[in-house]
């Protein structure tokens, strides 16, 4: 998967499609607006299930926002984030930024759509050409997500944006795909 998609649908739309619980819709969601052009480093709506802490009742679905590029809980920075918008799924498992969060922390990241781009043939050189896909009916996709807290070490404690929520998508090979696989080498994994 390259590193744009579409995210456009409305908040209240997404908590009824994904079933979300009935905390509401935190300001912070529904400030994120609309985008044909969602990029690596943007403010990103998941959606994230968590168990109460007593482990008592059903988990409870919620509808967050995190940035898009994963921060792992021990950088030093969160400029690592823009060169980890995805995950091979084949080594999630073993890479260190992500194992904790595929342990504890698996979210959906809803999108309408990603794009790829393309060079027709076998030219090395000349323009690429943008494919647009996307559900045939319409309907949102739910893509793979790991989530991850990471607290900001210039900021105070008692400061509420020391944490900042990253995600990542997770990604599959697509060179089987006979639609795909021409186009990239890589794909989201949607359930």
């Amino acid at each position: 998967m390259c590193g744009r998609f579409a995210s456009f649908r409305d908040a209240q739309e997404l908590v009824d499609l994904f079933e979300v619980g009935p905390d509401g819709v935190p300001d912070e969601v529904t400030a994120i607006t609309p985008s044909w052009n969602v990029a690596p480093t943007d403010p990103v709506r998941i959606v994230v299930e968590r168990h109460p802490r007593d482990g008592q009742g059903p988990a409870e679905r919620s509808l967050r926002a995190a940035r898009w590029g994963l921060v792992p809980s021990w950088a030093k920075e969160r400029s690592i984030g823009s060169r980890m918008i995805n995950a091979r799924s084949e080594t999630v498992a073993d890479k260190p930024a992500f194992r904790a969060a595929l342990r504890a922390r698996r979210c959906l990241v809803p999108a309408e759509g990603w794009y790829e781009w393309h060079r027709p043939g076998a030219a090395a050189r000349g323009p690429k050409h943008p494919y647009w896909i996307h559900p045939e009916d319409g309907g949102p996709l739910a893509l793979a997500g790991l989530f991850e807290f990471w607290r900001d070490p210039a900021r105070a404690d008692d400061d509420p944006g020391r944490w900042l929520v990253t995600t990542t998508v997770v990604t599959a090979d697509a060179s089987a795909d006979p639609v795909l696989g021409p186009v990239h080498a890589r794909r989201p994994v949607a359930l």
